[in-house]
């Protein structure tokens, strides 16, 4: 049966995210673009300008460049998470408390999973996965387990037939 072609694009999807902080990148890229959101809100709404104005924008510029840097390459992610980071933690003074917290959030979280991903680690095996494996492994203890006994009982049998003819002789 030939496949669908969303299942070619979802499967390539999947394998291009697996290679790489997909969630890191995407919640730093996220914290920014919320930042930015929430500079250009309504003057009822934002508590305060920041430093001069300029850092308020450049701040979550920086961010949202480090997300997509860090998505499109993977290799320089430590450099990518550390700046990442910092703008973040910057964004507390430059950008209405850091987009009113919800962006700064987003980013130096989205900043730690970029920086804790590793790049040659197994894929994950879902709970059920696991648990069929672990059934898998028990029976086949309890097969070799069994056997092991059957095997004795059979060495004991023939043991003592041995030791029955012996004594008959």
């Amino acid at each position: 049966m030939p496949r669908r072609p969303e299942q070619g694009v979802r499967s390539a999807f999947r394998q291009w995210r697996a290679r790489r902080p997909f969630w890191g990148g995407l919640l730093l890229a996220l914290g920014g673009a919320e930042i930015l959101l929430t500079e250009k809100a309504s003057l009822k709404v934002v508590m305060h300008v920041g430093m001069q104005g300029l850092a308020g924008y450049l701040l979550p510029v920086v961010m949202l460049l480090c997300g997509l840097l860090t998505l499109f390459s993977p290799s320089q992610r430590i450099f990518y998470s550390i700046i990442g980071i910092l703008t973040s933690l910057g964004t507390w003074v430059t950008s209405n408390l850091g987009g009113f917290f919800v962006g700064l959030l987003l980013g130096a979280v989205g900043s730690c999973l970029a920086f804790g991903w590793l790049p040659d680690q197994e894929p994950r095996r879902s709970r059920s996965r696991r648990r069929e494996d672990a059934r898998a492994a028990e029976a086949v203890r309890a097969d070799d387990a069994r056997a092991a006994k059957d095997t004795e009982q059979a060495a004991t049998t023939e043991r003592t037939a041995d030791a029955e003819q012996a004594v008959q002789l």
